[in-house]
């Protein structure tokens, strides 16, 4: 039996957002809809032609991300008398997530994303890790091609985070 180990740096942004908790999960949930599971369901009966699912997600993602998941967790932590705002969402673009699947199918341990949206006496902020810096510690055959595709994440995630009119960090535009 063989273990294999990997160690990575991740790159945790913390990003201050001028705007008001709901307003900015109002705008986020619309840059980045939900991902109509019906369709896609759909799409894998009848085994449908990978084109189909490409032409699916670029029709329906609008700034190159699908909302897979949330998680309302704000709520809960109010039962301990904790008034801050929280959802942790998955966020992805399952066209992209193949391309690094092929390679190495633990890239989908990180794929989708995992951004949040949280607030705190009155401070909003969207909480990501840079796709680039985690899919680049991939080290097996097709590492260039996992790594190439975790910029293309850190240049959509720049150009979504435009579109929301929060500030983008350097290292998503390089």
């Amino acid at each position: 039996m063989a273990i294999s180990e990997s160690r990575y740096q991740a790159d945790r942004y913390r990003i201050s957002v001028e705007a008001s908790f709901e307003d900015f999960r109002r705008r986020y949930e619309t840059a980045v809809p939900a991902l109509d599971y019906a369709a896609l369901n759909a799409l894998i009966a009848r085994g449908a032609d990978w084109s189909e699912v490409t032409a699916q997600v670029d029709a329906a993602a609008p700034w190159g991300f699908l909302r897979y998941w949330s998680s309302d967790d704000g709520p809960l932590m109010r039962l301990a008398h904790d008034p801050g705002e929280c959802v942790v969402y998955l966020m992805g673009n399952h066209v992209l997530a193949e391309r690094m699947y092929r390679y190495d199918q633990a890239a989908m341990l990180y794929a989708p994303l995992r951004p949040m949206i949280a607030s705190r006496a009155g401070e909003t902020h969207f909480i990501i890790e840079r796709p680039g810096a985690t899919f680049s510690s991939f080290g097996a055959v097709g590492a260039d091609d996992i790594a190439e595709v975790g910029i293309e994440l850190d240049h959509k995630l720049a150009a979504l985070l435009e579109h929301l009119e929060a500030p983008v960090p350097p290292a998503l535009s390089h």
